[in-house]
């Protein structure tokens, strides 16, 4: 699906935000979400309604170090100058990262390629300014074999529903995991998901299957079960959102 050309030129810019600050990405009734803090400096910077336009949503708490959007607006002066405006007042939580002219058909959803997700486990009690960014399991010692032979399962093309929030109707529910890579640092271990695109809330639903299998709760032929069912069991709940972060959206 291609969008529209716009008759005003288009910018595509990279923002990254601390999810803990915001009501995710897409625009909410009473504000607070990164859309809705994003069109506002953009309102006082054109002095008119400036709609912006991400690559997709990321719920509330969850973190994004490479989130990409666009829009439309005529700015006769140098690009750095409107990259800094756009900075100018926005909240601690928020930095716009790049911003560029882009060509008139892009756009940041549509000419997406995949996405590339990074959830944080931390095996143990986090530390306190660590702990927003991560799921603490201070009683559940991993097995990182069974982990590993679970994800290799998953990896491939998928009806991944078992592992999805909600379902919007017409969705294609069949996705391309690329990656899904186990990086063990210290005390950390990160999940590394990488695919074509996501359901809601999948890259959680397959950390929270994952951390079952590890915590003993599930086994791998478990998880080859729920792919070819389509059905979640008790024991695969969905991870916590504070320790997931949107790390790279791909494009042609």
């Amino acid at each position: 699906m291609t969008a529209a050309a716009s008759p005003l030129p288009r910018w595509r810019a990279t923002c990254a935000y601390d999810g803990a600050d915001f009501l995710g990405w897409q625009s909410q009734r009473g504000g607070g979400a990164v859309q809705d803090v994003l069109e506002k400096r953009l309102a006082e910077i054109f002095s008119r309604p400036v709609r912006v336009h991400g690559s997709g949503r990321t719920d509330a708490g969850v973190h994004a170090r490479a989130q990409v959007f666009h829009f439309d607006a005529a700015w006769p002066h140098p690009e750095e100058n409107l990259l800094r405006a756009l900075r100018n007042g926005l909240p601690r939580g928020l930095l716009v990262t790049t911003l560029r002219r882009a060509a008139p058909d892009f756009h940041a959803r549509y000419s997406a390629t995949g996405k590339r997700y990074r959830y944080r486990l931390h095996r143990g009690l986090a530390l306190p300014f660590a702990a927003r960014y991560c799921w603490s399991l201070p009683e559940r010692p991993l097995d990182l074999a069974a982990m590993r032979a679970a994800g290799r399962l998953l990896v491939g093309e998928h009806d991944f529903s078992a592992f999805a929030g909600r379902i919007h109707p017409g969705e294609t529910t069949v996705k391309q995991l690329r990656r899904l890579d186990h990086i063990v640092r210290g005390r950390n271990l990160d999940l590394v998901l990488e695919a074509g695109g996501f359901l809601y809330k999948m890259a959680r639903g397959l950390t929270g299957a994952l951390v079952a299998v590890g915590a003993g709760k599930l086994t791998p032929a478990d998880v080859a079960q729920m792919l070819e069912t389509k059905r979640r069991p008790p024991a695969a709940t969905t991870a916590p959102a504070h320790g997931l972060c949107l790390e790279k959206v791909f494009y042609d």
